[in-house]
């Protein structure tokens, strides 16, 4: 591998670090003048190349004789719509280089890391110092560690829910249990593929890597599977979160319900009353004698019938 000039790096858009022999190559939003710079400076493997312009790869893992090519997928929530999206992350490493490739701005963590590495001496000793694999390890440890954070929002919106449920109005709390429920599942998408990625670099050795896998990638492993029974543990209290609301509305209903029937059952026999003596028929009492004595008792009536349900709706305490 040649050294790479300056104006190559800002033709490309290109960063690299080089500390010994390690060179940390950083590609951010890559175009097909920056694939054609790989394939003509480390001659990967041409379906490798497509992949990195290609936004929809699962993540894997392809191994060669002399590197591997990583795609991963990290979570990044995006607040204007609310819910956690997936960001792709493309990886080259060898024994003398590790690559970074990612089509987006949005993972913040990778750029930052890369910045300490650039500006600050002791972190580019710190970090390249020790071999490609120590170097992808804590790049790894860095984007996984972003996922925390993530979900502990996701927790804290879920115990607010939590609080809520029972003082808010229905429609409103069934509206934060859809986002989050939403944002789960997406977050959800994100992770589970990442495991056996992971799981994959702990369990196997490669010949560049000059670190234990199971010490270092093994601790990542067990951040990653952390996370996943975080989204687990979540993903059952929204469950049941979704099920006491469904639950609060049933009822709420059957109260309206209840109430609208006993009112319709107490007017029931006045409106019956009231209707019979509405007919445009002679009837006794009715509007030709003119009298009010007979309006007066068709509303007493009316009203010892509506009170006499009323008392037996509340013996039968159904009041």
């Amino acid at each position: 591998m040649s050294t790479m000039s300056a104006i190559e790096q800002k033709e490309l858009n290109i960063n690299s670090i080089t500390q010994g022999k390690l060179t940390w190559i950083y590609i951010e939003k890559p175009s097909v003048n920056e694939v054609r710079f790989l394939d003509q400076r480390f001659h990967f493997h041409p379906l490798n190349l497509d992949d990195i312009l290609s936004r929809i790869q699962r993540p894997k893992i392809d191994e060669y004789e002399d590197h591997l090519f990583i795609v991963l997928h990290f979570p990044v929530y995006d607040k204007e719509n609310r819910i956690t999206k997936p960001s792709e992350v493309d990886i080259f490493i060898g024994e003398n280089y590790l690559v970074t490739v990612h089509c987006s701005a949005d993972l913040k963590p990778l750029a930052k890391f890369f910045r300490e590495c650039q500006v600050h001496e002791e972190s580019k000793g710190k970090y390249l110092g020790r071999g490609s694999g120590f170097l992808l390890y804590h790049i790894l440890d860095r984007l996984v560690n972003y996922c925390f954070p993530i979900l502990s929002k996701i927790t804290e919106n879920i115990d607010d829910i939590e609080d809520a449920i029972f003082t808010k109005t229905v429609p409103e709390t069934v509206s934060q249990i859809s986002f989050i429920r939403r944002d789960l599942i997406s977050f959800r998408r994100v992770i589970h593929p990442q495991v056996a990625v992971i799981e994959t670099l702990e369990k196997k050795e490669y010949p560049f890597f000059k670190e234990e896998p199971e010490i270092y990638f093994g601790d990542i492993a067990d951040h990653i599977r952390k996370i996943w029974d975080g989204l687990e543990d979540s993903k059952e209290v929204v469950d049941g979160l979704a099920e006491t609301s469904n639950w609060l509305t049933s009822n709420r209903i059957q109260e309206i319900m209840r109430v609208l029937t006993i009112v319709m059952v107490i007017m029931a026999p006045a409106t019956l009353v009231a209707g019979v003596f509405g007919m445009n028929v002679p009837l006794p009492g009715g509007i030709e004698s003119g009298s009010l004595l007979s309006f007066g008792i068709l509303l007493a009536i009316m009203a010892i019938i509506g009170a006499g349900i009323f008392l037996y709706l509340r013996r039968q305490r159904w009041l």
